[in-house]
């Protein structure tokens, strides 16, 4: 699957290097050197990296074939994006969030199971991820921590959550 892995952001000195907006846990894998990454940008389709380093808390790129700042200036903005294999689970046990969407959410109650609804988006944010639901009364966020998720089974395609009282009230104290 094509997924979004890094924004370009400003230009770094002068010798063509960019700083970047990570959208990917795992930056050595994605930006080694020759890696070829699919940009947004029409003039500049594709990029293969030359380097990757971390500096002064930003990781900084730099791309084959660009080689001034002002050519660095003409890439700010640009989306990059791989191929990567969201099926694959990691030695950790940990997986890739894509894999996540399509899922149905079913919560625990003492009178059985209810689904709640289907995963579909997984929002990234500071503070945790959010699941992004589609149910029968409309979008419902789920925060992702450890008191809500209960299990995530990908064999059963099954998130099972417990959800506090409250959560999906609205302002008025009706259930959603």
């Amino acid at each position: 699957m094509e997924l979004t892995v890094a924004r370009i952001g400003r230009p770094h000195g002068i010798k063509g290097e960019v700083t970047i907006e990570l959208h990917t846990d795992d930056p050595e894998l994605r930006f080694a050197s020759g890696s070829k990454l699919k940009s947004d940008q029409e003039n500049r389709s594709e990029l293969t990296v030359a380097a990757l380093r971390f500096h002064s808390g930003y990781w900084i790129l730099k791309f084959d074939g660009i080689d001034s700042r002002n050519g660095a200036e003409e890439l700010r903005g640009a989306l990059l994006r791989c191929d990567v294999d969201i099926e694959e689970e990691y030695e950790d046990g940990s997986y890739h969030v894509a894999r996540l969407i399509g899922m149905k959410v079913i919560e625990s109650r003492s009178d059985g199971e209810i689904e709640i609804g289907l995963v579909c988006d997984v929002l990234n944010l500071p503070g945790q991820d959010l699941l992004v639901l589609e149910s029968l009364t409309g979008e419902k966020l789920i925060p992702m921590v450890e008191e809500i998720i209960e299990d995530v089974d990908l064999d059963l395609n099954i998130i099972r959550v417990n959800i506090p009282s409250g959560l999906f009230d609205n302002q008025e104290g009706e259930k959603l």
